[in-house]
């Protein structure tokens, strides 16, 4: 599969969430080597009443379960949406090998914006980041979601 591919699945993952009335954004996590989809997620923070519940968290719950292991090194993150402080945060402490993501995030992103969690320097891990795969599907999708809500 290919990088796009990868992102394609994310997007489906953030429409899904868009139809459970969710901010629409999308993970999943890849292992390079394989090819193979590891977990993929979308976000359910209403529906699960749990703030943490971000699709980035659930897909690396899902991958570190699914793995048995609380590390996901070599393994890849694709995420429709700069990831939060939070996700970054735990990007970094699941030792993700690369971060690929779409639209970038200006009033809550935590990777190039706001704290920049990866570059700082006490974090333990910095994985490769690649920013604006999908893109502009990933902003449309944010941005037709809350236009419908105002």
């Amino acid at each position: 599969m290919s990088l796009r591919t990868y992102m394609d699945l994310a997007l489906d993952e953030a429409r899904a969430a868009a139809a459970r009335g969710e901010v629409p954004v999308g993970a999943v996590i890849t292992d390079p080597a394989t090819g193979a989809v590891v977990a993929q997620a979308g976000n359910r923070t209403r529906e699960q009443a749990d703030p943490t519940a971000h699709a980035e968290i659930l897909a690396i719950r899902a991958a570190c379960a699914r793995l048995g292991s609380e590390r996901l090194t070599g393994l890849d993150l694709h995420v429709t949406l700069e990831p939060c402080p939070m996700c970054a945060a735990a990007i970094a402490a699941a030792r993700l090998g690369r971060l690929y993501y779409g639209a970038s995030d200006p009033k809550s992103g935590g990777i190039e914006q706001g704290p920049r969690v990866l570059s700082h320097p006490q974090v333990h891990h910095t994985p490769e980041v690649y920013a604006g795969i999908g893109e502009a599907e990933s902003a449309a999708l944010l941005k037709d979601f809350f236009a419908a809500r105002r």
